[in-house]
C-alpha cells in the first residue's frame, strides 16, 4: 500500500531489486571465479576441472566468495591463505594465491575489478624448506617454463627437457629412448630393464602434451632408433649434460637439474594426495629388497595414467600463469 501510494508498482520494485541482486551476486568473488572456471574448464582433464573448483568451494569461497571482487582487499585474501599455511598445505596454497590471482585477472578484463591483490602476497606467505638437491617449487615453474617456451637451441634437447619434466623420468632412461619403445596406440613409453637404474623394465603412460612432444620429433630423428640423437652422431644419443646445459643456459644454475623434476613432480603429487604408490611407482622407485620375481612394472597404470594427464594439465596451465 505504501508503495502504491507512493506512485511506485510493487512488480517493478521486486523486479528491480532482483536485477540488483543479480548484478551484486555477478561482482562477487564466487561469481566470477566460476565464471572464470567455466571459460578454461574444455582445456582440463575432468580430475583436474574438479580439483580446482573443490580447493576454492573448501579454502576460499566460505571466506571471501560473497564479497563483491573490487572491494577485497589485499590483507583479506592474505588472512584467507594464511589458514592454508596454518596447516602446513604450502604447496597448495602456492597455487590457489595463483589462482586467485588468474580469478582477479579476469575481473579486471571485464571491467569489475582494477587490481590484483594476489601476487604481492608472494612474499608474505611461508615458502617450503629447500633441500639440498635443487628443484623448482610450482611457484617458480610458471617463470622456468616461459623461459624454456623462449628457448631457441637445439629442438631435440628442448623437447628431451619438456618430456623430462612431465614423465619423471630419469635423465639415462630419457636418453636411450627408442621409438620402438614408444607405443602411440597403446599411449605407454616400455622402457626395457637395460635401461633402467634397478635393473627392471618401466612402463610409463603418456599423458595428451608428451604423445605431442614425442610426435613432433618423429619428422627430425624418426629416422633413427634413438629418439634423442646426439649432434654429432646420430647413432648416438644426447650427452648426459644435454638437459642440464638447457636448464644453465636459461640462468637456472644450482637453482635447478634434470633430476630435479622428479623432485618437483612428486612434491605436486604429494600435496595433491595423490597415492603416494602411484607416485614411487611412476618415479620407479623400487624397494631395493623386494622379490624380484615380484615386481609387476605395469603396477597401477591406470592410476597413474589419470594422475600423469593431471599433471601434464597442471604444468600446462601454470605456463599460461
Amino acid at each position: 500500500k505504501k508503495l502504491l501510494s507512493a506512485g511506485s508498482d510493487p512488480g517493478e520494485v521486486k523486479k528491480a531489486e532482483k536485477i540488483a541482486q543479480k548484478l551484486n551476486y555477478e561482482n562477487t568473488f564466487e561469481a566470477i571465479a566460476r565464471e572464470w572456471h567455466q571459460l578454461r574448464a574444455d582445456r582440463w582433464s575432468l580430475r583436474y576441472r574438479d580439483e580446482i573448483i573443490d580447493t576454492f568451494e573448501k579454502d576460499i569461497f566460505p571466506y571471501i566468495g560473497k564479497r563483491p571482487i573490487a572491494e577485497i582487499k589485499p590483507m583479506e585474501l592474505l588472512e584467507t591463505l594464511r589458514r592454508m599455511e596454518k596447516r602446513g598445505a604450502l604447496e597448495k596454497m602456492r597455487k590457489v594465491r595463483q589462482r586467485c590471482g588468474e580469478v582477479f585477472r579476469h575481473a579486471i578484463v571485464t571491467g569489475r575489478a582494477e587490481y590484483n591483490p594476489a601476487p604481492d602476497l608472494a612474499t608474505a606467505l611461508a615458502t617450503p624448506k629447500k633441500t639440498h638437491f635443487p628443484f623448482l617449487t610450482a611457484e617458480e615453474l610458471p617463470h622456468f617454463l616461459r623461459d624454456l617456451a623462449g628457448y631457441t637451441g637445439s629442438v631435440i634437447t628442448k623437447t628431451a627437457t619438456q618430456i623430462i619434466m612431465l614423465t619423471g623420468v630419469r635423465t639415462q632412461e630419457l636418453r636411450f629412448a627408442r621409438w620402438e619403445d614408444i607405443n602411440f596406440e597403446k599411449r605407454l613409453w616400455e622402457i626395457p630393464a637395460e635401461v633402467m637404474k634397478m635393473k627392471r623394465p618401466h612402463i610409463v603412460p603418456m599423458s595428451d602434451q608428451v604423445v605431442e612432444l614425442f610426435e613432433s620429433l618423429k619428422p627430425i630423428t624418426g629416422l633413427y632408433p634413438l629418439v634423442f640423437v646426439g649432434r654429432n652422431d646420430r647413432t648416438k644419443p644426447i650427452s648426459k649434460e644435454s638437459v642440464n646445459q638447457v636448464i644453465e643456459s636459461l640462468g637456472y644454475k644450482g637453482r635447478l637439474t634434470g633430476h630435479g623434476f622428479r623432485h618437483t613432480m612428486s612434491t605436486i603429487l604429494h600435496e595433491e594426495g595423490f597415492n603416494s604408490a602411484w607416485i614411487e611407482t611412476q618415479l620407479a622407485h623400487v624397494d631395493k629388497n623386494a622379490i624380484r620375481g615380484t615386481y609387476n612394472h605395469a603396477q597401477y597404470l591406470e592410476g597413474r595414467r589419470e594422475m600423469m594427464q593431471w599433471y601434464a594439465d597442471n604444468i600446462s596451465s601454470l605456463a599460461e600463469v
